[in-house]
């Protein structure tokens, strides 16, 4: 009988712990099917994009684990500033198609495919992290499409020869990566369970910054890590990017004749810092602004930095 009980008990418990993960995911799931629009018929397969603003326009590209909902909150305050934003949810993310060939290359290409469908002949660039690699592709190939070029946190030692840096590097402990990006209840059981250290893993950001800062910066940072969700809509972006982060594929950084900024922060456990300041080196006149501490997402310095852009596109 005890044994019953407690199975019934341990039943019980677990039908609780399910019915609030359905909840939540049916929340998530509804909150990515609004605000974006998909093209149907570009040659790379369906382009999922956000757009709102009226201006001059900006092409955000978003970093890993993304899609158009990731750089909403930025696109909301850009359009606010008198700018057009065009927000594409990258190769495998979302609504997105996934190419057989999703490379870098590839990515700004089709960003380029859907500003001639938007009937935008040029657009300032921002590549966040993972994205970053994209932009500069764009920069590179089709310099009469990009009117400047925005880097920030950028993912990018790739494009400078290097292998960037990985979280995970065994083949057991990537493949439980993998497992756990595919499926929706066990990110979330790692959201609610130990979200200091999907802070640190996921966000390449010390808890401890996190939990020195605004409440306004604190939830700025759990919708970064909360809004992965579903993180199965977005896993082939996410093996897309860990891919071509990790495989050192130079660009000819100095050919970019657009006017550049980067951002990095010193302490971003990405080291984004590296390819950010490699990068400035090499794009002429390029300008790079560094934060000592604020880890992968600038915690503590969206508004300093939201300020720096506008300031940025408005002269540029």
């Amino acid at each position: 009988m005890a044994a019953g009980l407690i199975g019934a008990g341990v039943g019980a418990a677990g039908a609780k712990v399910w019915a609030r993960f359905a909840a939540d995911l049916r929340a998530q799931r509804a909150r990515v099917a609004r605000g974006s629009r998909v093209w149907m018929s570009s040659r790379f397969g369906p382009i999922e994009y956000a757009m709102v603003g009226r201006g001059a326009p900006v092409l955000l590209a978003h970093g890993a684990g993304g899609g158009f909902d990731q750089v909403a909150p930025a696109a909301e305050r850009l359009a606010a500033a008198g700018y057009q934003v065009v927000a594409p949810s990258r190769f495998g993310y979302l609504r997105s198609s996934s190419p057989d060939d999703p490379s870098p290359q590839n990515q700004a290409a089709a960003f380029v495919a859907l500003l001639d469908q938007l009937q935008m002949p040029r657009a300032s660039v921002v590549g966040i992290s993972a994205g970053a690699l994209s932009a500069l592709q764009l920069a590179v190939a089709h310099p009469e499409r990009c009117r400047s070029l925005i880097l920030l946190v950028p993912a990018a030692a790739a494009a400078t020869g290097a292998v960037g840096v990985l979280p995970l590097r065994s083949p057991i402990l990537m493949g439980l990566a993998e497992r756990v990006i595919r499926s929706d209840f066990l990110y979330w059981l790692a959201l609610v369970t130990a979200p200091g250290a999907m802070t640190r893993s996921m966000l390449a950001t010390d808890p401890a910054v996190v939990a020195a800062a605004s409440p306004m910066e604190q939830r700025r940072a759990w919708d970064v890590l909360w809004n992965v969700l579903p993180v199965s809509a977005r896993a082939q972006g996410l093996l897309n990017d860990a891919h071509f982060v990790a495989t050192p594929r130079p660009v000819p950084l100095d050919r970019i004749r657009a006017p550049t900024l980067l951002i990095s922060l010193e302490d971003d456990a990405y080291r984004t810092i590296e390819p950010a300041r490699a990068i400035a080196a090499a794009i002429p006149d390029a300008r790079l602004v560094t934060y000592p501490s604020g880890g992968h997402v600038w915690v503590g310095h969206d508004v300093e930095m939201m300020a720096e852009i506008a300031a940025f596109l408005r002269d540029n």
